[in-house]
C-alpha cells in the first residue's frame, strides 16, 4: 500500500492561514480581495503559492509575502513555502469576493 498524502487537507488550511493575511493599504484579506490564484502542496510538505498584488510597484511587496510565507510555514505538515508573484492574469477588483466588497464599502461609509 502506498503513503498517503494529506496534501489536499494541508492546502485547505494554507488557504484558511492565508484569509488572516491583509493587503496593509486595503485592510481586507488577500485572499477575499483574490490575490492568492493557486496553492500546490507536494508529499514532502513543499509549498508552491502563486499570487498577484493590486499593483506590480505595491511598495508593500515584501512585507505581504513574507507574511504569506510566515503563515503557510506555520501550518503542519509544510516544510518549506515558495511565493511566487505574477501578473497575468492582471488583477482587477472584479477579482474580490463579495466579502472583500463589503468590508470596503463599510471602510469608506466610516470616512
Amino acid at each position: 500500500m502506498g503513503k498517503r498524502c494529506s496534501c489536499l487537507n494541508t492546502t485547505d488550511a494554507i488557504w484558511s492561514a492565508l484569509e488572516e493575511v491583509l493587503d496593509p493599504e486595503v485592510g481586507v484579506n488577500i485572499v477575499d480581495l483574490g490575490l492568492v490564484y493557486e496553492i500546490e502542496v507536494d508529499e514532502k510538505g513543499h509549498a508552491d503559492i502563486e499570487m498577484t498584488l493590486t499593483i506590480p510597484e505595491c511598495p508593500l511587496a515584501d512585507e505581504i509575502v513574507s507574511n504569506v510565507k510566515e503563515a503557510a510555514a506555520a501550518i503542519s505538515g509544510v516544510k518549506d513555502v515558495n511565493v511566487s508573484l505574477v501578473w497575468e492574469p492582471k488583477w482587477s477588483p472584479a477579482r474580490m469576493n463579495d466579502r472583500a466588497r463589503e468590508e470596503i464599502r463599510a471602510r469608506q461609509r466610516m470616512l
